[in-house]
């Protein structure tokens, strides 16, 4: 019997779920109580009031069967463990990069990195800074300055990378500043606060170029890497045959060093690292290790968490499951455009971003219509994202109030963990929210401290 070709439409998860975790369905009136009792925070909410947790991607992920034997195998020596090296070589095979330094996530990089190589007075350039490297930059006395693409700036305009930089800005900053005085130039991939948004191979080896022909250093935060390079591999002409490990490994080969929050593409729960070429500034980093993290072959990780990333970082390169990953974002994506709901277009790797600002205009930026459309979400279907707005990044390091670039709740999901019937749910939880926008209230803060506000933040509504 002679069949033709089948080839399917509906991409299926490609794992099985062999373990469940139950979640609580709760009522409005209880969330409304539990968000007050919050100071209408989501980060201050109980885990266990909400029923779709899209807050972050970050470590909140299911590990494989192959991870999990791994960590029942791990080496917990305090020194010289043999999951170190399991997780140095995973490392070195797919960045190139010579020295790895292990952290116990993304921002320990951070503040290791910057707070050898930043100075006062100093300038890093970046496509866009995230929080936690922002937070960083400016903590040490300098300055963290954004140099997206314009296109990058427009939430609903269709560019297939918009979070390249903006490569004349670029130039033009290095001569305004001067090299001296610009530590390191770095790109983030995906780019999350501007939706995360792919960046090309092209401008990533032109930056590099670029920041090369200066003498600076240039790095890349590497959080979401294998989503990046499946970008690349769709998008970009010359790379459809490439495998996501070739690509990643172009990508880097372009770079002096990577901070990375294994978190996210690394798929575990704990862990990140840094990683170099420079054999000085390897030597300065891995004495701040040492200080804040712990020895340099555990770097404030359990033997199990090394054995989880370097088993994760393959599985994240996994053309399988990239498909399947990306396209879980996109579906949610096209259910909301085809009913009117302003996003963040085309959806990015990770998420898909809310644009408040188009969706609430009659609440001005620093009344926070971001935070507000979020806790809506919230109150009519226990669904908790994040808002990357005014209350992120609204404030400068003087202390006082700017609007934020863009208004946008990041709905961001978890690897390996929700079913398409819990996106159909939430899309029906926005488009609920969306019918009701009009209804919808500003907020003020009543509490925040100087550094990462948004965490930690109390707010109330206004009206």
């Amino acid at each position: 019997m002679a069949l033709s070709n089948f080839r399917p439409q509906t991409i299926i998860e490609p794992f099985r779920v062999r373990s469940v975790e139950p979640i609580r369905f709760t009522t409005y009136t209880e969330r409304l109580a539990y968000l007050a009792e919050a100071g209408y925070n989501p980060f201050m909410l109980r885990a266990e009031h909400v029923l779709i947790d899209l807050l972050t991607d970050s470590g909140t992920g299911a590990m494989s069967s192959r991870q999990w034997a791994g960590m029942i195998a791990s080496d917990e020596s305090y020194a010289g463990a043999t999951s170190f090296y399991k997780f140095e070589a995973a490392v070195r095979d797919i960045t190139g990069f010579k020295h790895v330094i292990p952290t116990h996530q993304g921002r320990a990089a951070e503040h290791i990195l910057f707070g050898v190589i930043a100075r006062p007075g100093d300038v890093v350039l970046n496509n866009t800074h995230f929080d936690t490297t922002r937070a960083h930059v400016e903590n040490v006395g300098a300055e963290a300055r954004d140099l997206v693409i314009p296109e990058g700036r427009q939430p609903q305009l269709i560019h297939p990378f918009k979070g390249n930089m903006d490569l004349e800005a670029l130039t033009a900053a290095i001569k305004e500043i001067g090299p001296r005085r610009i530590p390191a130039i770095m790109m983030t991939v995906t780019n999350n606060s501007g939706g995360g948004q792919p960046v090309s191979m092209a401008n990533i080896r032109a930056a590099s170029q670029i920041a090369h022909a200066h003498g600076i250093p240039f790095f890349i935060d590497a959080c979401r890497f294998a989503e990046n390079s499946w970008f690349i591999k769709t998008r970009e002409p010359g790379y459809a045959d490439k495998t996501p490990l070739e690509i990643a490994r172009e990508m880097f080969s372009y770079a002096d060093g990577c901070t990375m929050s294994a978190k996210k593409d690394g798929m575990a729960n704990i862990g990140g690292f840094l990683a170099l070429n420079d054999d000085d500034l390897a030597g300065r980093c891995r004495h701040i290790e040492i200080l804040t993290e712990g020895f340099p072959t555990y770097g404030g990780m359990a033997g199990y968490d090394l054995e989880a990333i370097a088993v994760g970082l393959y599985e994240a390169l996994d053309e399988n499951y990239l498909r399947y990953r990306i396209r879980s974002i996109a579906y949610l994506g096209e259910k909301l455009v085809t009913a009117s709901v302003p996003i963040v277009q085309p959806t990015g790797g990770h998420a898909v971003y809310l644009d408040a600002r188009a969706m609430l205009p009659h609440i001005p930026a620093l009344q926070y219509p971001a935070w507000s459309l979020n806790n809506a979400l919230y109150l009519l279907g226990g669904v908790r994202g994040v808002e990357i707005g005014s209350v992120m990044f609204g404030r400068r390091p003087d202390g006082t109030e700017q609007p934020a670039a863009n208004e946008l709740v990041r709905l961001a999901f978890p690897r390996r963990v929700y079913t398409q019937s819990h996106v159909d749910y939430l899309a029906e939880v926005i488009l609920a929210v969306h019918a009701q926008r009009n209804r919808l209230t500003g907020y003020r803060i009543v509490y925040q401290a100087p550094v990462l506000r948004h965490f930690t933040a109390r707010l109330e509504p206004l009206g």
